[in-house]
């Protein structure tokens, strides 16, 4: 069974032209939760000024250690995201429609290349990592006013890709509540992981609060779309469409 749709319903239920009109959205999503991200943390010349950083280094440790060499992977990785969805799409085209296609696998592929580099600045090691204990915070936000305005953004969109694509894939997490639970319980094992690893980082309560809130917002941006796709909704356009 496809778990993008619910069991019984044929992939794109409803009028003709919305299966068409939900992919395109779904799209729209995806290039919205990427041009954000990058305008938030990449504004104007700055982008050129962090990409010629590693570009000017033969030491390899700056690509993957560093904001500015992660910046830049993920940029050059574009294209073979959007490769990788059309190729996607193209092969599942038959088995489950064009716009149930599309949908699958920007989903998929957005919600890898949404989160992945995030997660991987969480745990980027600090000066002392190995050396210095581990560092708790449990006191609810607490930290919120040391973060700055970029930590809080940051960590609102650490899941932000999975909080608004997520639901477009799996019928299991088309409701908030569950995004939430699962970008609580993601975050939580980054922050233990954190903690464990001594990885000179600062294991908050605050920072799972947020990871949260971010897929819970995502989530509820994308909601008309998924939405439409929900059990309930598509047994009601086949009732429609019998009547």
């Amino acid at each position: 069974m496809n778990p993008d749709t619910s069991p019984g319903a044929p992939p794109d239920a409803g009028p003709a032209a919305a299966p068409a009109r939900t992919a395109r959205r779904a799209v729209l999503i995806g290039l919205t939760v990427l041009g954000l991200t990058i305008a938030v943390f990449l504004p104007g010349r700055m982008v050129l000024r962090m990409l010629s950083v590693p570009l000017g280094t033969s030491d390899w440790h700056v690509w993957v250690t560093t904001f500015n060499g992660i910046a830049l992977i993920t940029l050059a990785a574009l294209p073979v995201a959007a490769l990788t969805t059309w190729a996607l799409a193209h092969r599942r085209r038959r088995a489950l429609g064009t716009a149930a296609a599309w949908r699958t696998s920007l989903a998929e592929v957005g919600m890898v290349y949404g989160t992945v580099p995030w997660v991987w600045i969480t745990v980027l090691p600090g000066s002392g990592a190995g050396v210095v204990p581990g560092r708790l915070s449990l006191v609810p936000l607490q930290d919120l006013a040391t973060m700055g305005a970029g930590g809080i953004v940051g960590n609102l969109l650490v899941f932000a890709a999975v909080g608004a694509l997520a639901p477009l894939r799996f019928a299991a997490l088309r409701s908030v509540p569950r995004v939430l639970a699962l970008a609580a319980g993601c975050s939580i094992v980054i922050e233990v992981a954190q903690l464990v690893l001594r990885l000179d980082r600062v294991t908050s309560v605050d920072d799972v609060l947020l990871n949260s809130v971010g897929a819970g917002l995502a989530a509820l941006v994308s909601r008309p779309w998924w939405h439409s796709l929900s059990p309930a909704t598509v047994a009601r356009r086949r009732a429609a469409l019998t009547t």
